[in-house]
Parts: structure tokens; C-alpha cells; sequence
């Protein structure tokens, strides 16, 4: 077990603010990370659990309402993963989609990616994912999203709350996305009138759809 003096306890308090499901999972990849690299640093960065060594981020792992994921940073243990064929791009992280322990891969080779990763930090051979897209979005420019068409009946809602209205204004569009799809995929009425009303409530607090799951 990693040493109490090592432990984050936003971390600790993360993981127990996770779905049931998901607190095992996360609890066991962090151990793992921990025998891996005894010295690794925990922080949250960007609402997340998140490891580094030496100042450079060796891996993260999150966790969501149905799935949790995991995680590889830096482009030379990419590379492996990409070759040893196991990167997936079903979710956010590496691995794809975490609905259980038994998904994992065994943790000889979870140990085994982590040492490399660690190794790669060891001898200057690491290059941040961040530095790397940095450069690409230089020379690439994306095309921005197209804004999702709002409901109608959500639209009213919004507009007969003033403090909702404004708020949702105030959001991105992507966090705005999240509501407008929520809602849109509601296959009955009665679903979407559940949802619009507890989406004005949220939305009037400032809060994202899914709030319950940012600090983790």
C-alpha cells in the first residue's frame, strides 16, 4: 500500500465521491501506480486525479457515471501502446472504457507500462501530449463544432427563468451540448419533462450537467 504521506487527500476524497462501481477500480490503479513509482506525485489537475514524476505527468485516471478510464501521458509510451495494440479510443484515456476490474489489463503488464513510462521520464526521453498538439494546432486549424439546435420546449424553460437563462448563456458550448443532448435524447415526453425541469434547477445553480462527477 503507497504511504499515507503520499496520498493526496483530494484524491481520497475523489475516489469516495465516485460511483460504488468505480471506487475499486480507481483505488486499485492507484496502488498500481504506486508500486510502480513509489515516488510519484499526486494532484488534481483539471478536475481529475493526476501522477507525475519528476515534474512530468506519468499518467490520470477519472472516473464517470457509467465508466472509468485511464490515462497514459507522454508521446514515447503512447508509441508502445499504440504498437503492443491496446489503445483505445472508445473514452477518454488509453484503455477505453473501465467498467470493472476484470477489464484491466493483468496487472503484470499494467506494472510492466508503468516502469516504461517511468523509464522514459528517468532518461529524458519524454515528450508531453500538450507540447506535442500544441505545435500541430500551429499548423492545423479546426473547424469549430456546429451549436447544438436547442428544444423547444427546453428553450421556453429557459426563458421563463430568468437565473437559468443566464446562466446557461454563461456556459460553453460544449457544456451547453451536454444539457442540449441530454435532454434531446429523452424518447419520451414524460423523460424530457423530467429532465428539462431538474436542467433548469442545476443550470439556475451554475451548475454543469455533470457536476456530480467534476471533482473526480
Amino acid at each position: 500500500m503507497p504511504k499515507a504521506a503520499s496520498l493526496d487527500p483530494k484524491i481520497d476524497a475523489c475516489i469516495a465521491n465516485a460511483r460504488p462501481f468505480a471506487q475499486p477500480i480507481l483505488n486499485h490503479l492507484r496502488q498500481l501506480i504506486h508500486q510502480a513509482c513509489p515516488n510519484v506525485t499526486e494532484s488534481i489537475k483539471w478536475s481529475r486525479p493526476f501522477f507525475e514524476h519528476k515534474g512530468n505527468i506519468l499518467c490520470n485516471i477519472s472516473a464517470f457515471s457509467q465508466h472509468c478510464s485511464f490515462g497514459f501521458w507522454g508521446q514515447e509510451i503512447g508509441q508502445v501502446l499504440r504498437e503492443a495494440g491496446v489503445v483505445s479510443n472508445e473514452a477518454m484515456g488509453s484503455l477505453g472504457r473501465i467498467t470493472s476490474l476484470d477489464v484491466l489489463p493483468p496487472d503484470a503488464q499494467m506494472l510492466a507500462w508503468l516502469n516504461q513510462a517511468v523509464a522514459f521520464i528517468d532518461s529524458g526521453n519524454y515528450t508531453s501530449p500538450i507540447a506535442a498538439r500544441s505545435k500541430v494546432a500551429k499548423a492545423v486549424v479546426k473547424a469549430p463544432k456546429p451549436a447544438t439546435e436547442i428544444p423547444e420546449a427546453f428553450a421556453h424553460a429557459l426563458k421563463a427563468s430568468k437565473p437559468a437563462a443566464k446562466a446557461f448563456a454563461a456556459f460553453s458550448p460544449s457544456c451547453q451540448r451536454e444539457y442540449t443532448e441530454w435532454i434531446a435524447d429523452a424518447k419520451r415526453p414524460e423523460t424530457r419533462d423530467k429532465r428539462i425541469a431538474q436542467a433548469i434547477e442545476w443550470i439556475a445553480e451554475g451548475k454543469q450537467r455533470n457536476w456530480k462527477y467534476q471533482n473526480c
